[in-house]
């Protein structure tokens, strides 16, 4: 933690703080998880400021800086900047609300208050390098995910609906370790499995249907992410054909993954590859995103991202072809960043499994 906090410094002159609201980046710099609070960063000290509910727990395990009660949020931060001299304070562009900006605005009189996204782009950087800790920890979450997919293989029939499927799994990710779900459980079938973000629904179960499967864990926060497709019964040859599709356009856009690859041109790999083979138009999401405190992290694979991977970043590679009202098909790992390449961290099998 007191690391994450120098490197923050770092990006900080005399004079100069930033505010830190948002719940993940707050668990970044604090180790703390709570639902309100604020870490202020000045060039040369650190405070985590907390109410009643939080205050005796925080004091216990938050040992990277001091720590403070608040009853009054807005008044407080005033009172400690003006008593460290602070000029100008930085916010986070990304997730800052208009109520609290206003606030601030007018209570920090004197102090310059600026929202032009640098800070924010250092926190993005910190947090897109994992390090070791983190690395175990989403480590241990998609084990626990893997887990999750071998249980609930033996308990997906026929007649059964989505909803108890994504019950019953979730029940199973929890009782097993997890913090908590990653995200809400996608479990789509049939027609409903041409929906990307579809969710679970009292539709049963019906041989010849795919089955799509999103879904993660968390272990101490951090979250891990995965997509299988399944086969119930049977299959035709144009189900065939379009899951080896995408098998394929994953297996080859994995496989040039490494530190100092451009972002959009992994999108790229499998996006060619999907449309060259006749389904341009259905994929239109991007291929894949970096996840850790959140689901969702940056930088991301898509058509636009010009990130450059650097070792230690953990991504997701996820192509997908949804065909509307008939069925749609996505399969995803998790990547580790290397310099050489890559360690894919789901195990689980993505050969077309026909239960």
């Amino acid at each position: 933690m007191e690391n994450r906090i120098k490197k923050l410094q770092s990006n900080l002159e005399n004079n100069q703080a930033v505010l830190i609201f948002e719940s993940a980046n707050r668990r970044y710099f604090t180790n703390f998880n709570s639902s309100a609070g604020v870490v202020i960063v000045t060039d040369k000290k650190a405070v985590f400021m907390v109410d009643f509910r939080y205050i005796e727990n925080a004091k216990k395990q938050v040992k990277s800086m001091d720590v403070m009660l608040f009853t009054d949020l807005v008044k407080q931060i005033a009172e400690f900047l003006n008593g460290e001299n602070t000029k100008q304070v930085y916010l986070e562009t990304d997730s800052i609300d208009l109520s609290l900006y206003s606030k601030l605005k007018a209570n920090l009189e004197g102090i310059e208050i600026s929202t032009d996204g640098k800070i924010q782009t250092a926190i993005d950087k910190l947090r897109a390098i994992k390090d070791a800790q983190e690395i175990g920890f989403i480590k241990q979450a998609q084990a626990l995910t893997d887990k999750t997919f071998d249980y609930i293989l033996n308990h997906i029939a026929v007649g059964k609906t989505e909803r108890e499927i994504a019950l019953e799994m979730e029940f199973f990710a929890r009782k097993n370790g997890s913090d908590g779900i990653a995200f809400d459980f996608i479990v789509v079938s049939g027609k409903n499995s041409s929906l990307p973000h579809g969710v679970p629904t009292d539709k049963k179960l019906e041989k010849g249907d795919f089955l799509t499967m999103d879904f993660g864990a968390r272990v101490n926060g951090y979250c891990s992410d995965m997509t299988r497709t399944v086969a119930l019964g049977e299959v035709s040859d144009h189900q065939k054909r379009v899951y080896e599709t995408v098998l394929t356009a994953q297996g080859m856009s994995a496989s040039i993954v490494k530190a100092g690859v451009v972002c959009k041109d992994v999108d790229a790999v499998a996006r060619e590859y999907i449309y060259e083979n006749g389904y341009e138009g259905c994929f239109g999401h991007g291929l894949g995103h970096s996840l850790g405190l959140d689901i969702h992290e940056n930088p991301a694979f898509n058509t636009r991202d010009e990130t450059v991977l650097e070792s230690g970043m953990v991504m997701t590679v996820e192509p997908g072809i949804y065909l509307e009202n008939e069925f749609g098909v996505r399969i995803e790992d998790m990547v580790l960043v290397t310099d050489d390449g890559f360690e894919n961290l789901t195990n689980s099998p993505k050969e077309l499994i026909i239960l």
